[in-house]
């Protein structure tokens, strides 16, 4: 039964709304085929190495942002591979950059409570977290990846 309610609950969404759900699920099994690959051949996807965009966002992206987060999270719930940290991250940063949305994705180390090394992602888009802000001030960033869409109407913004 609960499996119908879910699916009687999607049918009824608009179809916007169908639309970025099912993207998400694609963005997050092609996120996580991503991973499998050797990391030195996906990092050049990813955008500038070891830059950031700008923490200034544009109001009219603010909603597209968050439904971007929204359906990640949910969709990640439903998705039958690991969809953690790093493959929410690549998938939003993937569907934002359809939108022409600057992002950076932030790579982080940290030593859980036994000593061992952890990592973790997460993304940022202007001032909002799409993925991966929960524990991010545990880790120390190692690496980040800017994402810069050209031409997306930062007009008179610069990255300094």
């Amino acid at each position: 039964m609960r499996v119908l309610s879910k699916i009687i609950t999607f049918l009824s969404l608009c179809p916007k709304a169908k639309f970025l759900f099912i993207e998400a699920f694609l963005f997050l099994g092609w996120a996580r085929i991503l991973k499998l690959t050797p990391f030195s051949k996906v990092a050049p996807s990813l955008g500038d190495r070891m830059h950031e965009t700008s923490y200034n966002y544009i109001d009219s992206n603010n909603e597209k942002i968050k439904n971007i987060s929204h359906a990640i999270h949910i969709m990640s719930k439903y998705t039958f591979w690991e969809s953690q940290c790093l493959v929410k991250a690549i998938a939003g940063m993937k569907m934002l950059e359809r939108r022409g949305i600057d992002s950076t994705l932030y790579l982080g180390t940290a030593r859980d409570e036994a000593g061992k090394m952890i990592a973790h992602a997460w993304l940022r888009s202007g001032s909002f977290y799409i993925s991966g802000a929960e524990g991010m001030e545990k880790f120390t960033v190692v690496s980040m990846f800017a994402k810069r869409i050209s031409d997306n109407s930062l007009e008179g913004e610069s990255y300094e």
